[in-house]
């Protein structure tokens, strides 16, 4: 129990089997200082009281220990889409706030205006969440999932956003009208003639207008980040520009002597209000790409139920449900088409531009365009579990992931405006050192505080992986998160899987050699039995050979299949059957091998040998044909410096005609699915940056040894959820589209990076001498903002790679 003086905490832990469980996770937290545990093993909870306050680094120690001892903290995500942000330094400041929060870790990404959070149940809670972000002056609501926002929901947050944007509009343009006497009379006095100068009351009051009335919602948001204990680029506008107008009322009220700033403060707003319109629209283009695929998404659908066809919003389909597509109509959902044939358009998934037949049997996904037939398709996926929803789903989650780039860029911003303060206190003071008044020293204090735009700093990156995944998304390519897209140009030794990923994907029975005394229709009666149920591209291929031969399988029970080597089972007299590599049924060695599986292999046939309780029964020579864009697939990925190897099951003599015949750098045959990991390993331990492309179950395990996975989209699931780029055209060509997005991304980056830093590192320092005037320097921080986003912008140039399509 805690004590008086403690704060006492309770959360949930996951693996606890008994009371003993309970009692060990208790000492070891108990080893932690200023802890006081107590574990209930019914509730499955701990209660822990602390001395300090129960912050998430206060927490992270006792996490750590009962993580250590075997036991989870189970934790949940969420995601919230933040209002009133104006520059990078509002974005750290709501994520100190966030991580204050006891079991909460917390990631704001500036760019999408969203905190992507994984917290801790019993620790915090959503309201807990919302309150903390209030607390700094800004507001919070949870974000939907893509599938749960209604058409009226829509409606409504485009409907205020539009009119947010008329309001933006408005305010610049009475700013612009209220300032440009003021920036008359500036040029007029520049150039030596007084023809347009204004009396001092009318500059006043104009400058007033503009400063309390336009400029007001500077000052609160201003307000709201000093309540909150922060500063951000509000407060550097409202100091600037305030300092500027009140001098200058001092001096027309008293009569003083010195030069006015009712025009530099009137002209630097408006300079501000007019490079924050232009940023929101401008980031308004980078989030373009996700509402583009959510508009793919059909609202109604044709269902057929009871021989009766009728439309029904696609939100209430289900799972079995018939759906009846006609020509020109988006497909609603995932299935598979039951009837009807057509040409279907998917270059909106999948970045394929040239449309696929689809008939009987084939899988459909929602939100591609059928073209010119009928369709009936049987629903598979629906809601959250459909391709779209999967994609929008990986495309916000890169956007709202933070590479190492982005997180050293947000410790700069964290730390920048403070400094800007520092330096523009230092540059008053000094100025009015060697000048001997304040109103000299004052204009580079005004000058420093406006040029500083940590604005541009905060979209440098996360704007140019917007524009990014957005495109690549659009191109068939989805990246798991930033930190995949800045490095997948990196690597150096791409391992490809042959089955599916060099090849189609479908073999064909090419040959059938029993043994003499043996009959080529009863060993393949015995191979389909084997066979019938298995997943296995080989395992179909010699089925659907069986079945145009008119072939009926044995019966058979106690199937068992044994990875890499083969299956086995038995008849129903007892009789023992048994497929797989040649040595794997008994042939011998993979060196002892007889003339005909040598041929074979030669030949670069896969060769599956059958066998029954009497020995060897004779062979099965398979192969399955090259994609017709992987030879130029390689050439490409040598000609980018890029090592090439194959990693295959397959055996020695047909991997090696394979690697022949595509030029790969080098192959690795027989090799074993749980093995393929290991040889990933044992690459990146001779000092490769590791990618590899793979798409069946047995590849998972090696796309995620490897540095940067591939998966190939038409691949098993747990092959698509364990890489860290999916390629959703059927076409190698995606590999080279990943590497080019990658690098292109990342030169932006640098340019960004560039961009935000060369308006400070050259305009602070003049600023600071008293050579860059206030409104100037009001037009160079709103500039800098805009070539940071214009600069993400342009990766919408970016084209996929042209090979050869697979057909």
């Amino acid at each position: 129990m805690a004590t008086a003086t403690q704060t006492a905490v309770t959360f949930p832990i996951t693996g606890m089997s008994c009371a003993a469980c309970a009692s060990r996770i208790e000492k070891v937290i108990r080893r932690v200082p200023g802890t006081t545990p107590s574990v209930n093993f019914a509730t499955a909870q701990a209660t822990v009281g602390l001395i300090q306050p129960p912050t998430t680094a206060a927490l992270a120690p006792v996490f750590e220990a009962v993580r250590k001892a075997g036991f989870e903290i189970p934790t949940q995500a969420l995601s919230l889409q933040l209002t009133g942000m104006s520059c990078a330094a509002c974005a750290s400041r709501i994520e100190k706030l966030l991580n204050r929060l006891p079991g909460v870790s917390a990631h704001v990404n500036f760019a999408t205006e969203q905190a992507d959070i994984t917290y801790v149940p019993g620790l915090a809670d959503l309201p807990a969440m919302i309150a903390q972000v209030r607390k700094g002056g800004f507001d919070a609501a949870p974000v939907q999932a893509p599938t749960a926002i209604s058409d009226n929901d829509t409606a409504a947050r485009e409907h205020a956003h539009a009119t947010a944007l008329r309001l933006q509009w408005a305010m610049f343009a009475l700013s612009a009208i209220l300032s440009l006497p003021l920036l008359l009379g500036m040029v007029d006095m520049v150039s030596g003639r007084m023809d347009f100068m204004l009396p001092l009351w009318l500059q006043c009051l104009l400058a007033t207008m503009v400063q309390f009335g336009c400029g007001w919602p500077f000052y609160q948001k201003a307000w709201k980040a000093v309540r909150g204990g922060g500063a951000n680029m509000d407060v550097l506008v409202v100091l600037g520009t305030t300092v500027a107008w009140l001098s200058s009322t001092v001096i027309w009220l008293f009569s003083l002597s010195g030069h006015v700033y009712f025009e530099s403060s009137a002209v630097v707003i408006t300079l501000v209000l007019l490079g924050r319109l232009l940023e929101a629209r401008a980031r308004d283009q980078t989030r373009a790409g996700i509402a583009g695929l959510l508009r793919l998404q059909p609202k109604v659908a044709h269902v057929e139920r009871d021989g009766q066809v009728s439309d029904i919003s696609v939100a209430a389909l289900r799972v079995g449900d018939i759906v009846v597509v006609r020509p020109g109509e988006n497909i609603p959902v995932d299935g598979i088409v039951i009837a009807g044939q057509s040409d279907v358009d998917q270059s909106a998934m999948t970045g394929e531009s040239v449309p696929v037949a689809r008939t009987v049997n084939d899988h459909v996904i929602g939100a591609t365009l059928n073209q010119n037939g009928v369709l009936r398709v049987r629903t598979e996926h629906v809601g959250a579990d459909s391709t779209l929803s999967q994609i929008v789903r990986m495309v916000q989650r890169a956007q709202a992931s933070h590479d190492p780039v982005q997180q050293l860029v947000d410790r700069i911003s964290a730390i920048f405006v403070p400094g800007v303060l520092g330096i523009a206190l230092l540059t008053f003071i000094v100025g009015w050192m060697v000048h001997g008044h304040a109103a000299t020293a004052l204009t580079g204090t005004i000058a420093v505080l406006v040029v500083a735009c940590p604005c541009s700093l905060g979209l440098a990156v996360p704007t140019a992986i917007m524009v990014a995944t957005g495109r690549g998304a659009r191109a068939g390519l989805l990246f798991r998160d930033a930190d995949t897209l800045e490095h997948a140009h990196t690597i150096d030794l791409l391992v490809l899987d042959k089955t599916g990923t060099l090849t189609k994907g479908q073999p064909e029975v090419r040959e059938i050699s029993p043994l003499p005394g043996h009959d080529a229709q009863r060993l393949l009666a015995m191979a389909c039995a084997l066979e019938q149920d298995s997943e296995h591209p080989l395992a179909r291929a010699i089925v659907a050979h069986g079945r145009q031969q008119g072939i009926a399988p044995i019966a058979v029970h106690d199937v068992t299949a044994l990875p890499g080597r083969g299956i086995e089972g038995r008849t129903a007299q007892g009789e023992r059957l048994r497929l797989g590599a040649p040595h794997f049924v008994g042939t011998g060695t993979d060196t002892d091998m007889p003339d005909t599986v040598t041929r074979l292999e030669q030949q670069g046939h896969t060769v599956i040998g059958v066998a029954d309780s009497g020995g060897i029964v004779g062979y099965i020579a398979l192969s399955d044909s090259l994609r017709t864009e992987a030879p130029a697939c390689i050439e490409a990925l040598r000609r980018d410096g890029i090592a090439t190897l194959m990693l295959t099951g397959d055996n020695q003599q047909a991997a090696a005609a394979i690697a022949r015949t595509l030029g790969m750098d080098r192959f690795i045959a027989g090799v074993l699915p749980q093995d393929k990991a290991a040889e990933i390993e044992k690459l990146r331990g001779q000092g490769h940056v590791v990618g590899m492309v793979g798409d069946g179950i047995n590849d998972a395990p090696a796309l995620a040894m490897a540095d940067i996975g591939f998966a190939m989209g038409h691949g098993s699931d747990i092959a698509v959820q364990s890489a860290g780029v999916i390629l959703m055209r059927d076409n190698l060509g995606g590999i080279l589209d990943a590497i080019s997005l990658s690098r292109a991304t990342l030169r932006k980056v640098r340019q960004n990076l560039f961009f935000a830093f060369i308006y400070n590192i050259i305009g602070i320092p003049l600023a600071a001498m008293g050579m860059l005037d206030p409104a100037i320097a009001g037009a160079a921080m709103a500039m800098s903002s805009v070539s940071v986003v214009t600069s993400s912008l342009l990766l919408n140039r970016w084209r996929a790679t042209t090979l050869p399509t697979t057909t």
